[in-house]
């Protein structure tokens, strides 16, 4: 008789069959186009890592033990207090690239607070580790996921705390344990789902090896294709590597080529919006809240919901909205036919990985949202709080009749500029480069990792994060002072019977009057505009090395009408001509 096979996932397995020797020989050639993408770290920075995470947990240990004393509890309790260290995120599921963070949590018995953390960490980490070792150091405290943020011997930490109601935190303890979530806050509770999602997931893949190699090819096609961030309105990390996961629970046996095939196929192809499940989800009595689109209204406007497998069972891509719903099936169906042809040998791996078009193809119609600040600290805490915000704008566009779809590039473009007075000002804010600095390099907001600005674009309208007032400058009307804008791109494609001007005044005004009656905002330190402009007149810092900014398709002389009296031509947001 049969041995009954093992039913991962909500439903059966679709295939068990062992991969073919061509099978086997695809997924070779995968894995060595990852190598040549650069997307698997070396051997010596594998160790050092590993050696890092065994100081930190040293680290932790001494800093539980340094609060107790420090609160002069019995040597009873500082002995077994204990403390340790998760990761999370893409490390804790082995799909990192060279250069990625690690997503670290300290967890500290209950005796040990939030504010013990900021306060003390900073001093033991110096203690405790190598002199010279700390190259950053920048705690964030009062940000949605309270961090510190470390550069320590060249490897980017992100540094989370939390406790739990319990006297002691062995080295042994199980994250995945429900119970531990007895008595935690919000902030707590969101600290510890992180591990515990990472957690849950490798359990319910069934070969990791498979699982982690399709990964890695998943996020650099997303990357590429500029699919990728939650906070813009695409799956992030997680979100994508639940939905490898899903697919690996299909084909139990696959190879990771086969699972990177089958993936553009099945997502591509799900019935949205049918939720993707690892597991059944579970009721616990702490009776957190779950995602249930029967009970609370707001889950039932979902369009792709991808659901966190560990509990409480939470929405990762609630961000989504129609338009990049509508991108996200496109580059999966490309990528369908793509893998198709690889499958037959007539493409080969690497044409999987091609750049997106966003900017040199894609769109001749372009809004610019323009956030500015007159300090370096300010423009990271605004600055994330407007990309927070930019997916609503968006929401308004795509309720405008004119427009067929309205899509935010996943990334922000963050320049310096010289400017003396506010009429200089107001020009770099609808795009004008004259002022740019011309020593300073444009960056692109994933190269930053700024600490601040990650961390109110992580939290949203929750999130305020007071910035050093020492660090301001002003325009003294002399003198050109620095003066840090951070600008997204939003491509417009026009619907086929709207007229050639496009007004989006009224959505413009709107929005940007939200951003001012926040508390975010303080006037005459921040700034925020929108302008259009058309691609031609694109940056040429937001073009690679070798692409090239489309031109202007010359046409037949015409003879122009007269403005009506009182009418400007302009390209700011109040129409596109």
């Amino acid at each position: 008789m049969a041995v009954p096979q093992r039913q991962w996932g909500t439903t059966p397995s679709i295939s068990w069959t062992l991969p073919t020797d061509k099978e086997i020989s695809q997924n070779e050639e995968l894995i060595g186009e990852l190598k040549r993408q650069g997307q698997y770290e070396a051997p010596n920075e594998i160790e050092k890592k590993q050696a890092l995470l065994v100081q930190l947990q040293k680290i932790a240990v001494e800093f539980v033990k340094h609060v107790c004393r420090r609160k002069n509890l019995p040597q009873s309790i500082i002995d077994s207090a204990g403390g340790k260290i998760f990761t999370y995120g893409s490390y804790c599921l082995g799909a990192y690239a060279p250069g990625s963070d690690i997503d670290t949590l300290v967890v500290a018995p209950r005796h040990v607070s939030r504010e013990d953390f900021f306060e003390l960490m900073p001093s033991i980490l110096e203690r405790m580790l190598p002199p010279g070792a700390i190259e950053e150091m920048k705690p964030v405290p009062e940000a949605y996921v309270p961090i510190i943020k470390l550069m320590i011997s060249g490897t980017d930490i992100d540094l989370n705390f939390t406790r739990l109601a319990v006297s002691s935190v062995p080295f042994s303890l199980d994250v995945k344990d429900t119970n531990l979530l007895r008595g935690l806050d919000d902030r707590e509770l969101r600290a510890l789902n992180g591990p515990r999602v990472a957690d849950e997931l490798l359990q319910l893949v069934p070969q990791k090896k498979t699982f982690r190699t399709a990964l890695r090819a998943i996020k650099l096609w997303a990357q590429r294709r500029a699919v990728y961030g939650n906070i813009v309105g695409f799956p992030g990390g997680v979100a994508w590597g639940m939905l490898v996961a899903r697919v690996c629970q299909l084909y139990p046996q696959a190879t990771g080529s086969v699972i990177v095939m089958k993936f553009f196929r099945i997502i591509g192809r799900w019935n949205w919006p049918q939720p993707i499940l690892l597991k059944e989800s579970e009721d616990h009595p702490i009776q957190a809240r779950v995602w249930n689109p029967r009970l609370y209204p707001t889950d039932k406007y979902h369009l792709m919901p991808i659901i966190t497998p560990a509990y409480p069972a939470m929405c990762a891509t609630h961000n989504i909205g129609p338009t990049t719903k509508k991108i996200i099936i496109q580059e999966l169906e490309r990528a369908g036919d793509i893998t198709d042809k690889i499958s037959f040998g007539k493409m080969q791996w690497r044409d999987l990985f091609t750049k997106h078009t966003y900017f040199t193809q894609d769109y001749r119609y372009y809004l610019s949202v323009t956030s500015g600040s007159i300090s370096k600290d300010a423009q990271a805490s605004w600055s994330g709080f407007v990309e927070s915000r930019v997916r609503l704008l968006v929401q308004s566009l795509e309720g405008q009749g004119s427009i067929a779809a309205a899509r935010l590039f996943n990334k922000g473009f963050a320049r310096e500029h010289k400017c003396k007075d506010e009429d200089e000002i107001d020009a770099v804010l609808h795009g004008d480069m004259q002022y740019q600095a011309t020593n300073v390099k444009t960056e692109i907001t994933d190269k930053i990792k700024d600490p601040l600005h990650n961390a109110v674009a992580q939290g949203g309208a929750d999130a305020t994060v007071m910035t050093n007032g020492n660090s301001e400058a002003t325009t003294n009307g002399h003198e050109p002072q620095p003066f840090y804008t951070t600008t997204y791109y939003i491509g417009i494609e026009l619907a086929q019977d709207s007229t050639k001007k496009l007004d989006v005044s009224e959505q413009s005004r709107d929005w940007k009057d939200n951003q001012f009656r926040t508390t975010n905002y303080e006037e005459g330190r921040n700034f925020l505009d929108i302008s259009a402009t058309r691609s031609y007149d694109l940056p040429l810092d937001v073009f690679a090395p070798g692409e090239e900014r489309p031109t202007k398709a010359k046409k037949k002389a015409a003879v122009k009408k007269p403005l009506v009296p009182g009418q400007k031509r302009n390209r700011d947001a109040s129409g596109m001509e």
